[in-house]
């Protein structure tokens, strides 16, 4: 699978690159470009990484970090049970625990949330960082709400990290996770302020926090190039007279509008 000319494994991060020096030069520049097509693809194009990632495999796979890139490469393609044995091996090449909430999803994604709330009993949860004991308790309240346990789910979520006022990259999705279990259990009022608490942590817009709540509102977003097409549509009706004028449809302000790209219409869930 060929590699763009531009890209370098000078790319790469420096702890991959120092694991890629027990490699021949230039095995482990190989490597490196493949792994880094790995991490521009995985978003956008998950397919594609998952393919860069065999490759990378095949030509080191007594690499931690290639281990763990075939994992993550095959967790975004949906294929959980390829991607826990990736990451088992990781784990077994370096003794770290980071990638045990990862590893419980796994568990999840393949229809054993049982598992999955096991692991999050483990001793192994008490040696991860903040970020990760935050990540292991959303794989946990997914595995609550996998067995339906709701309410299980929502006081799984309840933590010193949910009642914080500071914003980390972990309070978005957090408090997401929250809302949507809240809303799940039917308590809306409750799912709507937690909604707009995420919305004020979600700077990057990760979540779809603002049309969750909009749709609480009863607000319905509609596209305006939707509707301008359906508006040609029925201007010459069936049966009119080609030749004929056509009314106007409306003023100068009403033209307007339709430059907009999205008109508000007032109208009246994992980890």
């Amino acid at each position: 699978m060929p590699i763009p000319d531009d890209v370098t494994g000078d790319e790469i991060d420096k702890s991959v690159r120092q694991e890629l020096m027990s490699l021949p030069k230039t095995l482990a520049e190989d490597v490196a470009r493949n792994l880094v097509m790995v991490a521009q693809l995985i978003d956008e194009d998950p397919e594609r990484a998952y393919a860069y990632s065999r490759i990378a495999l095949r030509l080191a796979s007594r690499v931690a970090a290639v281990r763990e890139a075939a994992g993550f490469a095959a967790y975004a393609t949906q294929k959980y049970s390829e991607a826990l044995a990736e990451f088992r091996a990781a784990r077994r090449m370096t003794g770290s625990v980071e990638l045990w909430p990862v590893m419980a999803d796994c568990e999840r994604g393949l229809g054993r949330p049982e598992r999955a709330m096991a692991m999050a009993g483990e001793p192994e949860v008490q040696k991860l960082d903040k970020a990760g004991q935050v990540e292991m308790r959303l794989v946990a309240a997914g595995a609550r709400r996998d067995m339906g346990q709701i309410d299980a789910a929502i006081v799984t979520l309840q933590s010193p990290e949910l009642a914080s006022s500071s914003v980390q990259p972990w309070t978005a999705r957090l408090r997401y996770a929250y809302a949507d279990a809240l809303l799940s259990a039917g308590r809306e009022d409750e799912a709507r302020e937690w909604f707009g608490r995420t919305i004020e942590a979600d700077k990057d817009g990760a979540t779809d926090a603002s049309d969750r709540l909009a749709e609480l509102d009863g607000v319905e977003f509609v596209d305006a190039m939707d509707e301008e097409e359906a508006e040609g549509d029925n201007s010459a009706p069936a049966g009119t007279d080609s030749g004929a004028a056509v009314p106007p449809t409306g003023d100068a302000d009403a033209d307007a509008l339709v430059d907009e790209d999205i008109v508000v219409v007032d109208d009246d869930d994992k980890r």
